[in-house]
């Protein structure tokens, strides 16, 4: 996926990322809070390195995506590089759609 600077970018297939500005370069990071889905784009970077929920100030390192709220939530952070002077963002293939089953063994095991 092409990025262009700081924002929102929606993929062809309609998956939502945001890309962030930081003192080493862009970030880009899933749009929706893996804890409770909450808009990333609304929320705000401290300390140059961590990326703070709007909805429940989850906190989650831009680095790594390691949440020290709660180290069971993790953030997509993907890789950014320049190729000839343009910038793209590996975001990797679409999540493939669970089965009901496998969506009811998955929340059983919550």
């Amino acid at each position: 996926m092409r990025v262009d600077g700081p924002g929102v970018v929606t993929t062809d297939d309609g998956r939502r990322f945001v890309v962030l500005a930081l003192s080493d370069g862009l970030r880009v990071v899933d749009a929706r809070c893996p804890h409770n889905g909450g808009p990333l784009e609304e929320g705000w970077v401290r300390e140059d390195r961590v990326l703070v929920c709007p909805w429940h100030w989850y906190r989650f390192d831009l680095d790594t995506g390691a949440c020290d709220t709660s180290p069971q939530h993790v953030l997509r952070v993907h890789p950014v590089r320049e190729i000839d002077g343009v910038t793209y963002a590996d975001v990797g293939e679409p999540a493939r759609a669970m089965s009901w089953s496998e969506r009811l063994r998955a929340h059983a095991r919550e």
